[in-house]
């Protein structure tokens, strides 16, 4: 149970699919996701380099740029862009199987994660169109013993407001990943999780929904989802190289998956893909993605009324719930200020994002055999490369203006620290001007674009301060990579500072037992807790000596000797205690 808690410790809700989506598989959610509150808010001094856009392609640059960050030795990665039916770039980078030294090429086959939910939702949404069933089917009629089953819907399936438990969050989920498992063994492991809330009230992403829709899937048409997809799917639309992987028998030419962990490279946990029936097994190449994705937004997947309603962001009572503005299998967002639909995918030694500009009428696929990764090789870093290379001039359209009208006298209402879970945004004002200052990171500039509403130069994301009845600004909606966060304001009571000294004394390693070491670090004003092998997560003191985590639900307590030096760490988490003696003078 030790062992289990401290592998535990601040996996994240949110974090890169870094922390293990997020064991991972996230949008860079966890554990196959989506998309990474720490990439997503930890991006601005990675992406400050951001100047404005060329007025043409500078191909050569992009390679330039792109073979700095990917090293010939390391692992592989695929990038393409095509616009109007055309291939404009398409490079691999690194290796596809490093012990063997086989190159990453586009041929390369990935597995691809959450970007097989897509393709799920597809499915479901012909079989609605053929009449073979509704999206407002209860999920009772497909699997009659589900517990709440009655008033679950295959449309809050797909648009992840079913309240569903994400399953790949069990404790116990990265132990039992790497074994077979059968569909009926899988939907028995999470049937009987109590639901997060109600059907419809929130948005809480959840791998559980789509595993559900796959067998779904293969209830209605007689065929296994693999199948399902190949007949109607990969076939007609020439998609020679995706399929559903199995591990008994992987594709060839097949990427071999890594993970990158305290600077160095090594094998990642391989999955049984049987895990993610539906919610995140397939693979393919950026070819296929690029003929999938022009076929789906070009009519030939499906009637223009389903794709509407695939593409259509879902609306819930719970607004500050929506972290992402989520259709069917696919969500919408802004890549360079540009609209852009997609969706990411994160498994062990593996990420992936697929984006369709519609104004544009261009395709970006990037594909990767590392995850985690290096920070400067993720997806989320790459697209915004190769954004700025061909859609210059288009970023200069819709990046927002500076409003000269909005007053500076408002600013001080804006004045104030808000909790965004991974650290705080202090936002201060001086000479009349607004600066944004999240924990860990630089100060930057804001600026007004309207009412509330402000912008970074420094990167392509929004904040609009939110008020309350009574006019006072209650909180901040932070837009960033295809991601929007609610983060309340701090009110002087939730603030505890506590001074240098104070916080240098719980500095420090712990011990949870052999080979589980928590290391206690202070960058600034702000301390870390990193578990080996994970990403360093910030704590919040509520006292000199208890601090708490917001990324999960944990708190430490250190313990103090009869000469008043910290000797060690009472850990609470899920309804667990345990005790780790401080390590070292």
């Amino acid at each position: 149970m030790m062992a289990n808690m401290a592998d535990l410790l601040f996996r994240s809700r949110g974090v890169v699919e870094w922390a293990g989506r997020r064991g991972l598989f996230s949008s860079y959610r966890r554990y196959f996701v989506v998309p990474v509150l720490a990439a997503f808010l930890g991006s601005m001094a990675a992406m400050s380099h951001a100047a404005d856009p060329p007025g043409t392609p500078d191909v050569a640059g992009m390679e330039s740029i792109l073979s700095r960050r990917l090293p010939v030795e390391g692992p592989g990665e695929v990038v393409l862009v095509a616009r109007d039916g055309k291939i404009l770039f398409s490079h691999g980078y690194g290796m596809a199987d490093r012990e063997k030294r086989i190159p990453a090429t586009p041929a390369t086959r990935f597995r691809i994660g959450s970007v097989t939910k897509q393709f799920t939702a597809a499915a479901i949404l012909r079989l609605a169109e053929e009449g073979k069933l509704s999206l407002d089917d209860p999920l009772a009629k497909y699997f009659p013993t589900y517990p709440g089953g009655d008033k679950i819907t295959l449309r809050h399936l797909l648009t992840h407001t079913s309240g569903l438990h994400n399953y790949t969050a069990h404790p116990d989920f990265m132990m039992r990943v790497v074994h077979p498992v059968s569909p009926a063994v899988l939907v028995a492991y999470f049937q009987d999780d109590p639901p997060d809330f109600p059907p419809g009230e929130q948005f809480k992403y959840s791998n559980s929904g789509y595993v559900l829709l796959g067998q779904i899937v293969e209830k209605v048409s007689g065929l296994s989802l693999g199948d399902y997809l190949q007949k109607q799917f990969f076939g007609p639309l020439g998609l020679q190289n995706t399929g559903t992987w199995h591990n008994a028998a992987p594709p060839d030419d097949a990427a071999k998956g890594y993970s990158f962990r305290e600077g160095q490279i090594a094998p990642a946990i391989d999955w049984d893909m049987s895990w993610a029936e539906g919610a995140g097994d397939l693979y393919s190449t950026v070819g296929d993605l690029w003929r999938w994705t022009e076929a789906l937004y070009g009519g030939r997947v499906l009637s223009p009324e389903s794709l509407r309603t695939m593409t259509t962001e879902v609306t819930v009572p719970r607004k500050d719930t929506l972290t992402m503005r989520y259709g069917m299998g696919v969500y919408r967002c802004e890549v360079e200020w540009l609209p852009a639909i997609g969706h990411d995918g994160a498994v062990n030694g593996y990420m992936s994002s697929v984006m369709w500009f519609p104004e544009e009428k261009m395709t970006l696929c990037v594909l990767s055999n590392a995850f985690p990764a290096a920070p400067n090789t993720v997806p989320a870093v790459i697209m915004p490369i190769a954004v700025r290379t061909f859609l210059g001039p288009e970023i200069t359209a819709h990046k927002p203006k500076v409003d000269p009208s909005i007053d500076p006298k408002s600013y001080p209402d804006y004045v104030g620290r808000y909790d965004y879970k991974t650290g705080v945004q202090e936002i201060t004002l001086d000479r009349g001007h607004l600066f944004a200052q999240l924990t860990g990171q630089q100060q930057y500039e804001i600026f007004p674009y309207g009412r509330d509403a402000f912008f970074f130069k420094v990167v392509a994301a929004r904040v609009i301060f939110q008020r309350g009845p009574s006019g006072e600004v209650e909180a901040i909606l932070h837009t960033q990579n295809g991601k929007t966060i609610t983060a309340p304001k701090l009110s002087d009571h939730d603030v505890v500072n506590l001074t240098t000294q104070q916080l240098d004394a719980v500095v420090g390693q712990y011990s949870y037992g052999p080979f589980k070491i928590m290391t206690i670090a202070r960058q600034g004003n702000q301390l870390y807790a990193q578990m080996a092998g994970q990403p360093a997560m910030p704590i919040f003191a509520r006292s000199d000596h208890e601090f708490y985590a917001k990324i999960v639900p944990a708190s430490l307590e250190f313990a103090r000797g009869p000469d008043g030096k910290i000797i060690g760490v009472t850990h609470r988490q899920g309804g667990t205690t345990l005790y780790a003696p401080r390590l070292g003078p």
